[in-house]
């Protein structure tokens, strides 16, 4: 089958990938609301396109943290790629290089950082969550120093992890097999709902690993009680994370720090205040809080609260280079796509990536060519209509 678009890829990875994995990348928190918001959102907002402007060449290269990209649409972080496919951060990081944009590890990965950083070059960050030893913080950042990483994305919005039913339905579903199952968990923080029962006990396969604990000093790692390894690293994840760690965090490293997470204009106001390098506004691909607003609605807000002294991307939701330029015209230096490249890597692979993002450019592209702008900087708030937009009223000529 010719694949068209990205969401194609969706239909067949949950072909091609066991249900609890499908379920667990495709699901949101509780009624998924906010799941099917985070798309809808897009679809209302409408395009002002202006004419007779010539784009016979269109620039798309922009400049992110200081490093010049080929588009405004990076990769956000996910965690255990190679429970999709056994390349996993292997194939992204290859194909994000080879795209010319950025790449963002997570913390969680089934590859550390010196082993992304060793398939070649290419722009990476790193997505962090802190735990209560800061020691294990303070030993992964200094890490993904040494690798070459350009910016720590400190996620904020999970202090607690969201409620996703999907997810609960497999784990009693398959609650006498689960210590079989160890492929059909895709992130540390997931291993708490699916394993949290204490008759179960979680030890992580040989072939299967969260490279970027390999070797630190975890203290009782190898003491787990009978809940297991997802117990007790659920245990170190920092509830009381505040404001005040990010403060510390900029005092460990002198990488810049985007913050990830963020929806209102308060606390905009206060990632400008506490010298964030940047702002991603993000409700986690509407896995956390439900009823929360669809990323692309919460954009505008957190644009103004900044007074553009920070740039602000976007993550969750974005599936076509129309809804890139969307985001962009509401102020958006750039978005992060997760979903879209999780499953494009579960279909094909480097390959599947590497096309998700090459259509993705190509429709950005055509996007701009057809609403009359030549550059990034050409893109307007003039060029949509948001359905909070006041009525307008045309000139007189």
């Amino acid at each position: 089958m010719e694949i068209t678009n990205v969401m194609e890829y969706e239909a067949l990875a949950k072909e091609k990938l066991p249900k609890m994995i499908y379920d667990y990348y495709a699901s949101g928190a509780e009624d998924q609301w906010t799941l099917m918001e985070n798309r809808n959102a897009f679809s209302r907002i409408l395009f002002r396109p202006r004419i007779l402007i010539d784009v016979s060449k269109i620039d798309m290269t922009t400049t992110v943290l200081g490093f010049k990209i080929s588009m405004p649409i990076m990769v956000a972080p996910t965690a255990m790629q190679k429970m999709a496919h056994p390349d996993g951060e292997y194939a992204t990081a290859r194909a994000s290089a080879a795209a010319g944009t950025i790449m963002t590890l997570s913390s969680w990965a089934t590859s550390s950082v010196e082993e992304v950083a060793s398939t070649g070059p290419g722009v990476r960050f790193f997505q962090l969550y802190v735990y209560k030893d800061r020691s294990v913080v303070t030993q992964l950042v200094k890490r993904a120093e040494k690798a070459g990483f350009k910016a720590i994305v400190l996620t904020v919005d999970t202090p607690r992890l969201g409620r996703r039913e999907s997810d609960i339905k497999n784990r009693s579903n398959h609650r006498l097999q689960i210590t079989n199952l160890p492929l059909f968990i895709a992130s540390i923080t997931e291993l708490t709902c699916f394993l949290n029962v204490p008759s179960y006990r979680f030890v992580l396969p040989q072939n299967l690993s969260l490279k970027n604990f390999d070797g630190l000093n975890l203290g009782k790692l190898d003491k787990t009680d009978d809940s297991g390894l997802a117990s007790y690293v659920a245990g170190q994840v920092d509830r009381s994370l505040s404001w005040k760690d990010v403060k510390w965090l900029k005092s460990i490293t002198p990488l810049p720090i985007l913050v990830k997470g963020v929806l209102t204009a308060e606390d905009a106001r206060i990632a400008v205040q506490s010298g964030v390098a940047g702002i991603i506004v993000s409700n986690h691909g509407a896995r956390q809080l439900d009823y929360v607003p669809a990323t692309i609605t919460a954009l505008e807000e957190v644009v103004e609260a900044t007074q553009r002294r920070v740039p602000v991307f976007l993550d969750g939701g974005v599936r076509r280079g129309t809804d890139v330029f969307k985001a962009l015209a509401l102020g958006a230096s750039g978005v992060f796509i997760g979903r879209p490249v999780i499953f494009s890597l579960a279909v094909d692979g480097e390959a599947g990536v590497r096309k998700t993002l090459q259509m993705l450019h190509d429709e950005l592209e055509l996007t701009m060519a057809l609403s009359g702008c030549r550059s990034l900087a050409e893109i307007t708030r003039n060029h949509i209509v948001a359905p909070w937009d006041p009525p307008r009223i045309a000139p007189k000529l």
